[in-house]
């Protein structure tokens, strides 16, 4: 089975890179002006940023408030693409409706959805799965399914490899990610999406192994909100073939193991505190009032992070 994965190393291949953005607090409602200068930046390093995720706190904000966040990703972004995720926490009304009306917000403000799981979704399986997906995509052209583990949320569920073979057949659904935290079923979807439809993407949410873009995987992570434009960098040294691409992995992969240790949605404030120790958010802005917090020497686990991460960023290329 190694040798059959290792097959799938393809040198040189453009990595399309999203990056979930953190959305920053202060007091308990959210900092646009930080949040619209961190989108700013994740954008203008080159990844297409995705909003009203996990990282985004996405699941605890009101719809009211994630409307509110697409309205202002629109203003900073102008005409430039967005990911945005179609939660259906907190609407009054039947799951079915409540994506529809995710989905419906998400189009008017020109993204692309992301469809949460939720436990009205992943109660079903096999052409029951399927069919929930058609039926709440049903008038939209371009989504992406998102299946996750559980120590993200209660309700994630990582399909069976036929669930997700079903699912290429829904001509609406132009990607997924996957977020098990584990590389074989990550690999595994990619060997059936290149037997089935070699044009559906399959984004890494796997924060612990973000090599997986050597394999094929493109990505959609929490952890690129960490430091963007090292991301970028990693990206165009692997599509260039430039040989520094290992050492940045390297390091951004040490934050990673850092950052996305348990418990680990407090990865988030791993987040801030990396953010804040590179003086690019405000030392008085805090995450989500419901998020797990970090102890109190965490931040000088990120200064030791950030430090090699810049050393691997700033390493000259080896002569020839």
């Amino acid at each position: 089975m190694i040798a059959d994965f290792m097959r799938r190393l393809v040198q040189g291949r453009p990595i399309d890179g999203c990056s979930a953005v953190l959305l920053p607090f202060r007091g308990d409602r959210p900092d646009f002006a930080s949040f619209g200068a961190h989108l700013r930046r994740c954008h203008d390093a080159g990844l297409t940023p995705a909003v009203n995720m996990d990282t985004g706190f996405g699941p605890q904000l009101t719809p009211g408030e994630r409307v509110e966040i697409l309205r202002e990703t629109r203003l900073v972004l102008g005409d430039a693409s967005f990911i945005a995720g179609a939660s259906i926490v907190g609407h009054e009304v039947g799951a079915e409706e409540a994506y529809r009306t995710e989905i419906d917000a998400i189009r008017e403000a020109g993204a692309m959805p992301i469809i949460f799981q939720s436990a009205p979704l992943t109660a079903n399986t096999g052409a029951a799965l399927a069919s929930f997906y058609e039926r709440i995509l049903a008038g939209c052209d371009r989504a992406l399914a998102f299946e996750l583990g559980t120590m993200f949320a209660p309700f994630g569920a990582i399909y069976s490899l036929e669930d997700f073979e079903r699912l290429l057949g829904i001509e609406a659904l132009v990607g997924l990610k996957h977020s098990s935290l584990d590389r074989v079923p990550e690999l595994q979807r990619l060997d059936v999406r290149d037997r089935v439809r070699p044009d559906f993407k399959v984004y890494t949410g796997n924060d612990l192994a973000i090599d997986m873009v050597m394999f094929g995987s493109d990505y959609l992570l929490g952890l690129s909100t960490f430091d963007p434009e090292a991301f970028a960098q990693r990206d165009r040294w692997w599509a260039e073939g430039d040989d520094r691409f290992f050492g940045l992995n390297d390091a951004l992969q040490m934050l990673g193991a850092v950052g996305f240790r348990d418990p680990v949605p407090a990865y988030k404030h791993s987040a801030l505190l990396y953010l804040q120790e590179s003086a690019m958010l405000d030392d008085e802005l805090e995450v989500h009032p419901t998020c797990p917090r970090r102890p109190e020497w965490e931040r000088s686990l990120m200064a030791t992070c950030l430090e090699r991460v810049r050393g691997a960023v700033g390493a000259p290329a080896q002569a020839v």
